[in-house]
């Protein structure tokens, strides 16, 4: 059905009606005239002076639903199928626009209504009815429909992508706020000198909140790679206790603040599933972190793992605050906290994201509540290996290393001051000798004159990006001996690819730890 205004379109067919109507028809003029309404990629009806429709064309049997019957008084204006305003309220077929230009004698177009047929199946229309006169005697109307629903619906999910939005950079801004508060503070105490327990407790609070703003933006970056189906899973056989114990690991700096208690069960016998070590630590961990949030301090957090007959369930059980029955269905959406309490709200994205990497290892997760204040459990039920043959991974793979000599000149490179010369002191603390450079080209020509050892350098640079930067450096006389890592903001699949293309015996993403830096440094043996 054709969109859009459909101005020249109803101005053709009124005065197409206009004249027949003047001239009286023939039979060829009235085959014509059919013809040629038949031929417009809209609706069209006309009706006598009384509203009783006396022609309509096949694009109106498709708004309708059905053919109505002609010059019949129960079938005036198409009366068995019900309308609508667009707000949803009753229209009576006497005041619909073609009504209402009957009685008011003048035309009313680009008028929405709904139009509801025999099957309960909903239309949307942009009328144009116009009365027709035989010069000052009103002698019908005719009523040109343009079926919007496509439109409507189109422009429907437009406004909730929209509010959908909104609704995010706020709740976004709401949880980045939550961890930057207490950095904020920290960092103001160690500036003042606090004693020296303070000074203790406001580093603790530093690295425990950065670590909470970075899982964020990984989860948030995670969620998006999946959607877009760029996130690839690392598959082996993996006993299932270290990954536990790994997500345990990640989860105390959570719970161990809030003086809550985390008891671990695993069974003696292995248990082991076809899966990647760090996506399923990163989905229970998620778990553990949900649990955590929504528990009161001191209350008891459960991790536990079986054999089901085919299937592994891992349960997280916790005595938090609970969720409402009418919330279980929408937990794990974006955005859903789905607690009994609106002070806990969330994005809702660790559980988002631990859905989406069950999902993708073949199995699914279900949560059970008794409702508000009767805590809450997580289960995953993931595909066991039966087919225990073929030996089974404790852990993650060690990493491959590269065949480049370690070494102690580090060349750190990265536009943003504060970051290239924080690493820098950092690194240079540790005993490494370094040198700063905040672009492409200063990179190259200190990677020539310098001779460093290791670079970290930055992919989004002025003058030369780092791309192109890491190919000029591999080019250089001794190019293939230095250690080129990657630290970027840019994580992506296709990122890594890039960068391994240009030369990057590395890549990393922001913010990195120094001791994932320092193992990177070492000799290969």
């Amino acid at each position: 059905m054709q969109k859009g205004r459909p101005t020249e379109f109803v101005q053709a067919a009124q005065i197409m009606v206009r004249e027949k109507w003047r001239a009286g028809f023939t039979r060829n003029s009235d085959i014509e005239f059919r013809e040629l309404l038949e031929r417009l990629p809209a609706a069209a009806y006309t009706t006598d002076a009384d509203g009783l429709i006396t022609w309509f064309n096949q694009y109106a049997v498709d708004v309708w639903g059905r053919e109505p019957r002609l010059n019949d008084p129960e079938d005036r204006f198409c009366g068995s199928f019900r309308l609508f305003h667009i707000d949803g309220e009753p229209m009576q077929h006497a005041e619909c626009w073609m009504g209402l230009a009957l009685r008011d004698r003048h035309a009313y177009n680009g008028h929405e209504v709904v139009i509801e047929r025999q099957d309960g199946s909903r239309r949307v229309a942009l009328a144009h009815a116009n009365p027709i006169f035989d010069g000052d005697v009103l002698v019908g109307a005719v009523n040109v429909l343009m079926d919007i629903t496509d439109r409507k619906h189109a422009e429907l999910e437009l406004q909730e992508a929209s509010e959908a939005k909104t609704r995010f950079l706020a709740v976004l801004a709401h949880e980045l706020r939550n961890p930057l508060a207490p950095m904020r503070n920290a960092f103001e105490l160690m500036q003042r000198g606090g004693d020296e327990p303070a000074v203790q407790r406001a580093h603790a609070t530093l690295d425990r909140q950065l670590r909470h703003l970075t899982r964020i933006v990984d989860d948030l970056l995670d969620v998006a790679r999946i959607t877009r189906g760029s996130l690839e899973l690392r598959r082996s056989r993996v006993q299932l206790a270290p990954i536990l114990s790994q997500a345990a690991e990640t989860a105390r700096p959570l719970i161990e603040p809030k003086g809550q208690r985390l008891e671990v069960h695993i069974p003696g016998e292995p248990i082991v599933v076809d899966g990647d070590p760090v996506r399923l630590a990163q989905l229970i961990g998620n778990l553990l972190a949900n649990a955590s949030k929504y528990s009161d301090a001191g209350k008891n957090i459960d991790l536990r793992v079986e054999r089901m007959g085919s299937d592994v369930i891992v349960s997280v059980l916790d005595e938090g605050i609970g969720i409402p029955a009418e919330a279980l269905p929408t937990i794990f959406e974006m955005f859903s906290s789905g607690t009994a309490s609106s002070s806990q709200d969330g994005l809702g994205v660790g559980l988002t994201l631990a859905r989406q990497l069950a999902e993708m290892h073949g199995g699914f997760i279900e949560v059970r509540s008794a409702g508000a204040g009767a805590g809450s459990e997580f289960r995953v039920h993931l595909p066991a290996v039966l087919d225990m043959r073929e030996p089974a991974v404790t852990g993650p793979a060690e990493p491959q290393r590269t065949r480049a000599p370690t070494g102690r000149r580090v060349l750190v490179v990265d536009d943003n001051r504060d970051a290239a010369n924080s690493l820098s002191e950092l690194l240079r603390v540790d005993g490494y000798e370094t040198r700063v450079a905040h672009d492409g080209a200063a990179a190259v020509e200190l990677a020539e004159s310098w001779g460093p050892e290791v670079i970290l350098l930055d992919i989004g640079l002025p003058r030369l990006d780092g791309y192109e930067a890491a190919r000029r450096i591999r080019a250089l006389e001794r190019g293939s001996e230095i250690r080129l890592i990657a630290v970027t903001g840019w994580g992506q699949a296709e990122d890594r690819a890039k960068s391994a293309a240009a030369g990057f015996d590395h890549h990393l993403v922001k913010p990195v730890d120094l001791p994932t830096l320092s193992e990177l440094f070492q000799p290969i043996v």
